[in-house]
């Protein structure tokens, strides 16, 4: 065994936590841009904290809401989507673009560690282990459009990550890093 913290997505529980956030996320989506005061609202109940001066685009999409943290000043842009399996911090000041996915859930490489042993149809488990990592975004940074990052990933403060760039290993601070896999590419000037 890997000494991962295995999880079965589909316990009771999980699956309440779910049909929560889906409902928040129905309200918040279907919600006018001009209806600021109602999306800060379902914000709050949505996230586990929230700063002064986030804005969320809509469509967004997250699988538990509770375990997103974003400080203040964020700029989250339309057709997101953060999968919150473990917990995901923003830092303040930062920007991040359309189409941006967030994972933190994961599941073993190998198959016979990724498959549930003995798992049966009706067992109410899923038929693949999972376990997920937490994201850390730093402040002061820009998501290009399309990014992905994956879980267990730290990226810096101050960092740029170039549009269509999947991050697989952690981004150190001022830094503009790019591709597929994601590679810091320059160093950025400290702000102070």
């Amino acid at each position: 065994m890997s000494g991962r913290e295995y999880y079965n997505c589909h316990d009771r529980l999980f699956l309440d936590l779910k049909a929560r956030t889906r409902r928040l996320l129905a309200a918040y989506n279907r919600l006018d841009y001009e209806q600021k005061t109602e999306k800060t609202r379902l914000l709050h109940d949505l996230f586990g904290s929230i700063g002064e001066n986030v804005s969320v685009a809509q469509p967004f999409l997250c699988d538990y809401g509770k375990n997103i943290h974003i400080g203040f000043n964020v700029s989250i842009n339309m057709n997101c989507t953060f999968v919150d399996c473990n917990k995901i911090t923003i830092g303040s000041n930062t920007l991040i673009a359309s189409n941006v996915q967030l994972y933190t859930a994961t599941h073993p490489t190998e198959l016979a560690e990724r498959l549930t042993p003995q798992w049966e149809v009706n067992s109410g488990e899923h038929f693949c282990r999972t376990y997920a990592l937490p994201i850390y975004i730093g402040s002061g940074c820009w998501l290009g459009g399309g990014v992905i990052v994956l879980p267990g990933i730290t990226i810096g403060d101050g960092v740029v990550v170039g549009a269509g760039s999947v991050v697989t290993k952690d981004i150190p601070p001022f830094t503009v890093a790019a591709g597929n896999p994601c590679r810091p590419i320059r160093t950025l000037e400290y702000p102070y």
